[in-house]
């Protein structure tokens, strides 16, 4: 007979204890087990990992519980956000044959922009969290849930792997939350842009021309690195750029390129998401697309664009298109230096209004171009051989005038009148001033664009401002010595050299005439502006002589021979061939936006240059920097396509790609590259530095 101790008795009462609590917490726990499928691995693409699961949250009122699919992918695998970008597709979940299961609403976390081989995407790496919500036909019923998940995960190769998802079938009003579940569920919908009263959408406004799309943003609290994605339903075909942005103050401004597999396309009426995402929020917004025209900049803004109108219009006056009516305004100073206060006075502002006239006639014509919808930009009238042939006439009449072949007289009643007012020259002296403006349009001076871009795409009354304040900026020279008479007074006195002096500035204008006369060679041949130009030359010359002497006459041709090396530079500018020892050996490809892209994907570097003949800033440029060294040479590498678009004539191409960069004349200059895919506009008057700078940023992969 055995004896049972009391202490082994209480041990064996104890284990009995443990093993039945044990049991009856297994059984009665069952339903707080975790819903999910578990991870799910394809043996074809082990990267990848992914698992549905219930987080046990019911909400009976309106049918639902929350699930969540998670996605773990190793290295650098991405899988894609429900707008993929430039290449890949979405991951899609079809539920069709669950039962008692009416709807799913997938939660897509705010996505990041990935590159691969110069293609922009959207999507996530490493470990992602999809948070749902699922609707059921009858919460008494149970749910049989089977899915099957279309999963694209990309590297530098692309795999479309599916997954077969299945839960056992559960009835709702009998599960218990999952606590793991739960908080993986909270984690992920951290992520998932909310409605906001915050944000205002100021913009939303597509531009037909330029294929462009701005959306512009407005909240008090301002913005650090703000990140804007668009994507919706019925634009579904069309891509949208990484977008440029512009932060000003409270506003921030995106502005998309958009393109379609079909060619162009028209997003005005369509209706968008706008996913805005800075340092501390996530917000998603709705907006229609409407084809307003876009106003770039703040009501602020504005007087920082009057300001850039004022000094550029000031830097006119030194443009080279300028200096020879400058001579002209020079020599009538010389001559009024003896003059009363008050005819100077008129004078200086008869000059001025000449210049303001102008360029209120120019916003005028520009005005009725835009309402009729035809191509706007600075300087488009030398586009036209009639307008041309004008300047060539008034410009050979101010060369006479200069070189004494005649004098520019009112008909007697007006100039009786006149001179009773104590001023026989004003009208005059306006004429020289708008002249003066039309002989400034080929020239584009730093600040100049940038007023004019934003002008063209204002409202009429600001357009109309920026026009004024370009006068008044060309007109402050003029506008001082009106205001201060007596700084003429400081001007050499009077005398015989100022013949000599006339002459100079004659020849000057005789050069301008030459140069007007040889934009006419496209349109009436080589030969015919040639003979023009030599006849107008032997005629001016036989008149000189008559009135000035042949020693005159071989003094202007001394020095005509003096400058020929000057004289065929600029002869040249307007030909194919350059006529100095300057060469250009590279290779210029007729500008096409589409093959800009490609040749980016590529890794190359593109630099663009849109020019026309008639432009004196973009011969300057050529010749003073992009033939010459370090320019020329980085520009010959076998990794750089060099562009060229040419304005001389019109063309709706051209002036679609000079819009798209908000510039509304030339020249401009784009370098692209894998860094920069969207373009660097460089300023309008280039330096070495500048491109060699934006072709190195464009052109690093890293």
């Amino acid at each position: 007979m055995f004896k049972i101790q009391p202490v082994k008795i209480v041990s064996l009462l104890r284990l009995a204890i443990l093993l039945t609590s044990t049991l009856l917490l297994s059984v009665f726990s069952v339903s707080a087990q975790p819903i999910t499928t578990g991870w799910l691995t394809h043996p074809d693409h082990p990267p990848a990992q992914v698992r549905f699961m219930l987080t046990g949250e019911v909400d009976e009122e309106n049918n639902q519980t929350r699930g969540l699919l998670e996605v773990k992918l190793d290295g650098e695998w991405k899988t894609y956000w429900r707008s993929p970008g430039e290449a890949g597709v979405s991951p899609v979940l079809d539920w069709s044959k669950s039962t008692n299961l009416s709807n799913l609403d997938w939660h897509w976390p705010t996505p990041a922009y990935y590159e691969q081989s110069g293609l922009m995407t959207l999507g996530y790496k490493h470990d992602v969290v999809f948070p749902m919500a699922l609707t059921v036909d009858d919460i008494t019923k149970p749910v049989s849930f089977l899915g099957k998940l279309t999963l694209p995960t990309c590297t530098n190769i692309c795999v479309l792997t599916e997954y077969d998802l299945e839960l056992p079938p559960i009835n709702l009003t009998d599960i218990e939350t999952d606590a793991d579940a739960q908080h993986l569920y909270q984690q992920g919908f951290s992520n998932v842009p909310t409605a906001s009263d915050s944000i205002t959408i100021v913009a939303a406004s597509f531009n037909k021309v330029s294929q462009q799309l701005h959306i512009k943003l407005r909240q008090d609290a301002g913005w650090d690195k703000p990140q804007i994605l668009i994507d919706g339903s019925e634009i579904t075909d069309d891509y949208f750029s990484q977008p440029s942005i512009d932060i000003n103050g409270n506003d921030v401004t995106a502005t998309y390129k958009v393109t379609n597999w079909l060619g162009e396309t028209d997003l005005v009426g369509k209706p968008i998401s706008i996913t805005v995402s800075d340092a501390l929020f996530s917000h998603e917004l709705k907006a229609v697309i409407n084809d307003k025209p876009f106003a770039q900049t703040a009501s602020t803004s504005l007087l920082t664009m009057i300001g850039f109108a004022l000094l550029g219009g000031l830097i006119l006056n030194i443009m080279p298109c300028v200096l020879p009516v400058l001579g002209m305004k020079l020599n009538s100073m010389l001559a009024s230096s003896q003059a009363s206060k008050r005819s100077i006075r008129l004078q200086f502002f008869a000059s001025a209004a000449g210049i303001l006239t102008s360029f209120w006639l120019l916003a005028a014509g520009l005005l009725i171009l835009k309402f009729t919808g035809s191509a706007i930009g600075w300087g488009i009238q030398f586009q036209n051989p009639i307008f041309i042939g004008f300047m060539v006439t008034i410009t050979a009449l101010f060369t006479a005038n200069l070189f004494g072949v005649f004098e520019i007289q009112l008909p007697s009643r007006f100039s009786t009148s006149l001179a009773n007012k104590g001023n026989d020259s004003t009208v005059g002296h306006f004429v020289q001033g708008m002249f003066a403006t039309l002989l400034a349009t080929p020239c584009s001076a730093p600040f100049l664009g940038t007023a004019v871009a934003f002008a063209l795409g204002a409202s009429t009354l600001e357009m109309l401002m920026i026009f004024t304040f370009l006068g008044l900026g060309m007109a402050l020279p003029w506008l001082v010595f009106a205001l201060f008479p007596r700084l003429v007074s400081f001007m050499p006195k009077p005398g015989m050299w100022m013949n000599k002096v006339k002459l100079i500035f004659g020849l000057m204008m005789l050069i301008t005439t030459l140069w007007l006369l040889s934009l006419l060679t496209p349109f009436i041949g080589g030969l015919s502006a040639a003979i023009i130009g030599l006849l107008l030359s032997t005629y001016l010359l036989y008149q000189i002589g008559k009135t000035q002497g042949k020693n005159t006459v071989i003094a202007i041709i001394a020095v005509i021979v003096f400058a020929s090396s000057a004289a065929l530079i600029i002869g040249s500018m307007t030909t194919k061939h350059w006529a100095s020892p300057i060469e250009d050996n590279l290779a210029w490809q007729p500008l096409n936006e589409h093959a800009i892209d490609e040749y980016v994907k590529q890794g190359k570097t593109v630099f663009v240059d849109v020019t026309a003949d008639w432009c004196i800033t973009c011969k300057a440029n050529k010749i003073g920097v992009i033939l010459q060294d370090p320019v020329y040479s980085a520009l010959q590498q076998d990794n750089v396509i060099t562009m060229k678009g040419d304005w001389t004539h019109p063309s709706d191409k051209i002036t679609n790609y000079l819009k798209s960069h908000q510039r509304f004349g030339v020249p401009l200059n784009v370098v692209y590259g894998p860094n920069a895919p969207q373009g660097l506009p460089l300023s309008v008057l280039l330096t070495s530095d500048d491109v060699i700078q934006a072709m190195e940023y464009a052109g690093r992969t890293d």
